[in-house]
């Protein structure tokens, strides 16, 4: 039981990081090059949607 909350707090810290990174460098970016701005919010996005994929995983071998 400790390994999946250990895991899913991981893969949640994961998420986070990678979502703030990804808004933070959407914001900062956007006003020079809008399209890279807009390439590293949606690469954020596809990651994080990976991690939620992991975590569904994860919850689902640890039983």
């Amino acid at each position: 039981m400790k390994k999946r909350t250990l895991m899913q707090r991981i893969i949640f810290i994961l998420m986070a990081l990678i979502v703030a990174a990804a808004s933070i460098s959407y914001f900062i970016l956007e006003p020079r090059k809008p399209w890279l701005a807009f390439y590293v919010a949606c690469c954020g996005g596809v990651l994080a949607a990976n991690l939620i994929i992991a975590l569904i995983f994860v919850r689902k071998n640890f039983k």
